[in-house]
């Protein structure tokens, strides 16, 4: 018998264990992550409590630690997803081999290396684990089944067959009607823009004022936003569902909800009645558009060191300062504009939100307003919205748009919603990795070389194999993160492990779906080349992956289960 087939015969003999198997693998990996938190927490925590100066120094065995949580919780869900999908006679042979490849390889990773980035892998001694500890993994049963056969290239190329033969991609078991057919209208709609999109993108234009209507008609703005204020009501669930949908068309389409998501957020937890009230209905209608106003050239990820002033003057705030890195600023109606209103208060506490008003601006006059001025900063992908800089000289909003009508709050505020946010940022991300994966299966079964389709070949057939389940990974963990935030549970954890292995998998995805297509990749006629520029920011916005692995880390380590 030959290589292939037995190893195909030996992953073949598995389906029928295969979930108590997954059972009993995830118990060993848990034990694993369980004694790795404690090797890190007595590097970083040796009191009990984080020590910041020592999760700084230890930043590497830290963020290993969070992308090993973050490798167990993804397990975790994907044996979930496919208990669902037993329950109801759905779990068929694609989503089986799905299932033990993302165990077998995610298990030998977690014994041997993980990726962290291109450059860095962070192995189990780095986190302070032992030979035995190690051995104690790859020796329990069912774990050493899975690292052995879970993840073979006949696994893979099988995989590739069942998605070449049907083109399906695996059941997302949303076990929901209502989902399923918003799913399956904004799938179409995804598809009805997606040659036009590649077209916004070459000329670098704002994606036209006619789809942004038609997603307003289909209430994508106010998907999440009361009923009482004319929005839909609906979830974060339905919320992801609708902008994976939307970014698997082009991300531009995904990302244009994000900021109304952002503001009406904001307003419904920190706004004044008043406020909802008058901000509510015209963002969930879109006829009101708002922009994100709180990056500036110097600060990152360290909020706490803004320092763009808000000066009250009567009834009157005047902002001086520099903004950049505004999405969709010339075209916002409002900016959720974040300032330092107390000078002598360093830190978090000085700073507040403002709902600060302007008109739209031009292609040659971004900007038609009295203390403000700015202009576009040229991007390589995400496009179709444009990113500005803003400077702001004396630039006047009035003293009722304060949000909450409290100073000091701003910080506290925006970190209200940055679990949506993320859980929002994710689900885009899986549906550019989504994009990515379809684009590659399309090209490399209509390309033929030396006699056949490019899919038969295996290291072709690998690629794509994998980026399926790395897929279904990242929409099962963001899908997760999304009904705790939906079942009102704190989820910054799992909002963070979301972002963090669906933007990787998206620029995965993406990368090996250009090398499919090998040279014509490279050329900008093919949609893969604009995928694989729009996949690379997902990793830095939102809280870059570093930034996510930081949270992660000194959750978990600070108490948090």
């Amino acid at each position: 018998m030959s290589r292939r087939a037995t190893a195909h015969t030996d992953a073949s003999s598995m389906l029928a264990e295969l979930l108590p198997t997954c059972r009993q693998a995830l118990g060993a990996a848990e034990d694993f992550a369980a004694v790795a938190k404690q090797a890190v927490a007595n590097l970083v925590a040796p009191n009990g409590k984080v020590d910041a100066a020592a999760l700084e120094r230890e930043q590497f065995a830290a963020h290993g630690y969070a992308w090993l949580t973050t490798y167990v919780t993804a397990l975790t869900q994907m044996l979930a997803w496919a208990e669902r999908l037993e329950a109801t006679g759905r779990l068929h042979e694609l989503e089986q081999l799905i299932l033990q490849a993302a165990f077998g390889e995610y298990l030998q990773q977690m014994s041997s290396g993980i990726a962290l980035s291109q450059v860095e892998i962070v192995r189990p001694n780095d986190m302070g684990l032992d030979a035995d500890t190690v051995a104690r993994l790859v020796a329990q049963p069912a774990a050493a089944t899975l690292i052995g056969h879970g993840n073979t290239s006949a696994v893979r190329q099988r995989i590739a067959e069942l998605l070449g033969n049907n083109l399906t991609f695996g059941d997302p078991a949303l076990d929901d009607e209502t989902l399923e057919m918003v799913r399956d209208q904004f799938h179409k709609l995804a598809d009805e823009h997606a040659e036009a999109a590649h077209g916004w993108h070459l000329a670098d234009e704002l994606i036209p004022a006619s789809v942004i209507a038609q997603l307003a008609d289909l209430g994508v703005f106010g998907l999440t936003v009361p009923e009482e204020f004319g929005g839909a009501g609906l979830g974060k669930t339905a919320m992801c569902v609708v902008t994976e949908e939307l970014s698997r068309g082009y991300i531009g389409l995904g990302s244009l909800g994000t900021r109304s998501e952002i503001a009406a957020e904001l307003i419904r937890l920190g706004g004044t009645e008043a406020q909802q009230q008058r901000w509510l209905p015209g963002i969930a209608s879109g006829d009101i558009l708002p922009t994100a106003v709180f990056t500036e050239p110097n600060v990152g990820s360290d909020l706490g060191a803004l320092k763009t002033r808000a000066v009250r003057d009567g009834e009157t705030y005047r902002i001086t300062g520099n903004k950049t890195w505004i999405t969709h600023a010339a075209r916002s109606d409002v900016m959720t504009l974040l300032a330092r209103t107390d000078a002598n208060e360093a830190g978090y506490k000085g700073l507040s939100m403002f709902l600060a008003e302007k008109p739209r601006g031009t292609d040659t006059d971004p900007f038609p307003a009295s203390g403000m001025s700015g202009g576009e900063i040229e991007v390589l992908g995400y496009r179709g919205m444009k990113e500005y800089e803003i400077a702001f000289d004396g630039f006047e909003v009035p003293a009722e748009n304060l949000l909450g009508s409290v100073e000091g709050e701003g910080f506290k505020q925006l970190m209200a919603t940055f679990e949506s946010a993320r859980v929002q940022t994710a689900a885009r991300a899986v549906g550019v990795a989504q994009n990515a994966l379809e684009l590659g299966l399309r090209y490399a079964l209509d390309r033929q070389q030396f006699g056949k389709p490019i899919a038969a070949f295996p290291r072709v057939a690998g690629k794509l194999a994998w980026m399926a389940v790395e897929t279904m990974m990242a929409r099962q963990l963001t899908t997760f993160a999304a009904r705790q935030k939906d079942s009102d549970r704190r989820c910054d954890i799992e909002a963070g492990m979301a972002k963090l292995l669906a933007a990787r998998v998206a620029w995965s995805n993406a990368d090996n779906a250009l090398q499919v297509h090998g040279g014509n990749g490279y050329a900008t006629e093919y949609r893969i080349s604009r995928v694989l520029c729009d996949a690379r920011i997902l990793n830095i916005f939102e809280g870059a992956a570093e930034i996510q692995a930081q949270v992660i880390a000194r959750g978990l380590l600070g108490g948090r289960n």
